[in-house]
């Protein structure tokens, strides 16, 4: 996928052999499989419109099922989604907010459960429609909230670290969410960014820019 230039939801991956173990290391094969980067969706236009509601009506339903499969009683409403900052960086051809009460366990520990069913309907779309989609799924307009309130929180850390000229590292952060800290004090005349750590523990470190 690296060489591809793809994350693994813009790829479809084939197995052609599992491989084998052998003993000790002898007579062990290695798996094959074949990576096929997946065609990305064209921005639309007049004669692709229809195409378009095609592939919304795809997902839609796929997101419906999932929801229902996981016994959460909650609507699934179309939108315009897009913001400044952060991992949708765009506005997102196909956006859906997931509407209902008690939906706090669809959007999980810092929206790790929401990120998972987005991923899944990507994947799950892109299989059936042989073409990539950045889909957004949102949940009463989470999303949204959290990448102000990151902007927000991103600004007021900058201040305290350019009046202290000392550095200060925020908490783990999925990559989308160290995005938009990184872009919300890209242009800042005193403070620069970098992200530290590995994995789940990565995060994001604001220090005072030095001459």
């Amino acid at each position: 996928m690296t060489q591809l230039n793809a994350s693994r939801d813009e790829v479809r991956v084939n197995v052609v052999s599992e491989g084998k173990p052998g003993l000790l290391g002898i007579g062990a094969e290695e798996a094959k499989i074949i990576v096929e980067r997946l065609t990305p969706m064209p921005e639309p236009e007049e004669n692709e419109a229809e195409m378009e509601e095609g592939v919304a009506g795809i997902a839609e339903s796929i997101l419906e099922r999932l929801l229902a499969l996981m016994e959460l009683e909650a609507t699934v409403q179309r939108q315009i989604f897009q913001t400044t900052n952060g991992e949708e960086q765009i506005s997102s051809p196909l956006a859906f907010d997931v509407l209902g009460d008690d939906l706090g366990i669809l959007i999980g520990r810092r929206g790790q459960t929401l990120a998972t069913l987005q991923y899944m309907l990507r994947l799950m779309v892109s299989h059936q429609t042989k073409v990539w989609t950045p889909i957004v799924v949102d949940v009463e307009g989470y999303k949204k909230r959290r990448s102000e309130a990151l902007q927000a929180l991103a600004v007021r850390m900058a201040e305290q670290v350019r009046t202290r000229g000392t550095p200060f590292t925020l908490e783990p952060m999925p990559a989308y969410e160290r995005r938009i800290i990184h872009l919300a004090l890209a242009d800042h005349p005193h403070v620069t960014t970098q992200s530290i750590g590995e994995g789940d523990f990565r995060k994001v470190v604001i220090l005072p820019e030095r001459d």
